[in-house]
């Protein structure tokens, strides 16, 4: 120690280049951390910026051309992302909408609750649409949760002894497998491969933990204990840990784009609670669903109809229950991928989507089902709010509040032509690329893209 400080003050044996030399050392490994830290290809995202419906899976399958991987990062199969591809039109819950392309990975990330009888329901019914490389590109977290019929079952009980103050879920089990999570008598896929005398005990307690709670929850274990020792052998080829399979992809300078599901009024925390889903379908998501840290996200690129539509309860506040509500309805097929529900329709809410933006930070917008607003005459657009007749500058908490806000709007005209076959923005009609201004002047945001069609071709790049 004494002679490192004589050195020090000495300047060691050459004066005091030792200190020099230890700092040039220091500097020339900050210049090599750094190196490794510049990753190029940051992660892009995809979310639903509404309640759900959104197209993203249009938008996603877009961009999974140009993508590496594709990851779903939470949700489970009470999602649901329409493709269309010439005449083939591809439905997906359970895996990435990007698996279409056969050049990418396509990841189930360890925040997504999987049911595995709909996965390969799913997977088969896509293959005999021709999709052959599905199995080829699916890779599936260890870390996910099970999904079992009890679940959707309890869902259903849960949501039946609610009577009239039902949520109106998709009764996927999903709530029920979240909350198994939760309180950590979940089971992973890892256990499911994994030694399957330890998934039977697991099993058997998760059954009782359910039956104590419902005490009319009929399970056949034993059945379902065959029928899974069959699907931990189907899945094994899939399965991998996808945490650092996926961080060494990024650093590998990989292009991954990531596939929210639901939407951000639909985000268990930030959405319209308790008329919300059991996840965090907001940009939070992303990092905790498949363990991707908040400095190598990207661009995020909130995806929003021209109108807004909700399925199920719950408050909205630019609802028409009325022709045009109907006529938006009909014109946009808004019936629900999952659910088959009709969804309820109403004017664009910007109030809806500032508060998203706030939440999740959107570097720009894809416009989708512009063409559905082709035939009204003067379209109104949601601006702001008014509680108890004061402007109001933050999105409610409650429900309660929620449901009594008076919308503010202005009202446009509109452009009375079909847009459905413009493929650039300039050839738009001048009224709707008003009605886009508008958007892009109400929120700050650029919108990137506007979707004019079903099909995969019939989105314009506007830059």
């Amino acid at each position: 120690m004494g002679d490192c400080v004589d050195r020090a003050r000495n300047g060691g044996k050459n004066g005091h280049s030792d200190i020099v030399g230890v700092q040039e050392s220091r500097s020339s490994k900050r210049a090599r951390y750094q190196e490794l830290n510049d990753v190029q290809n940051k992660v892009a995202v995809v979310l639903g910026a509404q309640w759900g419906d959104e197209g993203k899976g249009k938008v996603v399958d877009m961009l999974a051309s140009n993508a590496d991987i594709v990851a779903r990062c939470q949700g489970g199969n009470n999602a649901g992302h329409t493709v269309v591809v010439g005449n083939k039109e591809y439905d997906f819950h359970l895996l990435p909408s990007g698996i279409i392309n056969p050049k990418s990975k396509s990841i189930i990330g360890n925040g997504v609750v999987i049911h595995l009888p709909q996965m390969f329901e799913e997977l088969k019914k896509n293959e005999d649409k021709g999709l052959a490389h599905l199995r080829d590109s699916l890779l599936i977290s260890d870390r996910a949760h099970l999904v079992f019929d009890l679940h959707q079952e309890a869902d259903g009980m849960q949501e039946r002894e609610k009577g009239g103050k039902s949520l109106g879920t998709t009764k996927k089990g999903i709530g029920p497998t979240y909350s198994s999570k939760a309180t950590r008598n979940g089971i992973r896929i890892a256990d499911l491969i994994g030694d399957f005398q330890v998934f039977t005990d697991k099993f058997h307690a998760l059954v009782a933990s359910y039956q104590r709670l419902l005490p009319g929850l009929n399970v056949d274990i034993e059945s379902e204990l065959v029928k899974y020792k069959t699907y931990a052998e189907e899945v094994r080829p899939f399965v991998i840990e996808t945490v650092s399979y996926l961080n060494s992809a990024i650093k590998a300078n990989k292009s991954v784009l990531v596939e929210g599901a639901n939407a951000a009024m639909l985000d268990i925390d930030f959405g319209t609670y308790p008329y919300v889903t059991s996840s965090n379908c907001s940009i939070g998501g992303v990092c905790t669903g498949l363990g991707i840290p908040p400095s190598l996200i990207g661009d995020v690129y909130g995806v929003i109809k021209a109108y807004t539509t909700r399925v199920g309860d719950g408050p909205f506040p630019t609802e028409q229950l009325n022709d045009i509500g109907e006529l938006l309805q009909t014109r946009g097929g808004e019936i629900g991928v999952t659910t088959k529900r009709k969804r309820r329709c109403g004017w664009l809410d910007l109030a809806v989507l500032r508060h998203t933006h706030m939440v999740n930070g959107y570097s720009a917008i894809a416009l989708t089902k512009l063409d559905i607003l082709d035939v009204i005459p003067e379209i109104k657009v949601g601006v702001s709010y008014r509680l108890n007749s004061k402007p109001i500058d933050y999105f409610p908490t409650n429900a309660a509040e929620l449901a009594q806000v008076e919308v503010e709007y202005v009202t446009v005209p509109g452009w009375m032509s079909s847009t459905e076959n413009v493929r650039k923005y300039e050839d738009l009609p001048i009224n709707a690329q008003k009605y886009v201004e508008l958007i892009e002047d109400k929120l700050g945001l650029p919108v990137r893209w506007i979707g004019v069609g079903k099909d995969r071709g019939s989105m314009i790049q506007c830059y």
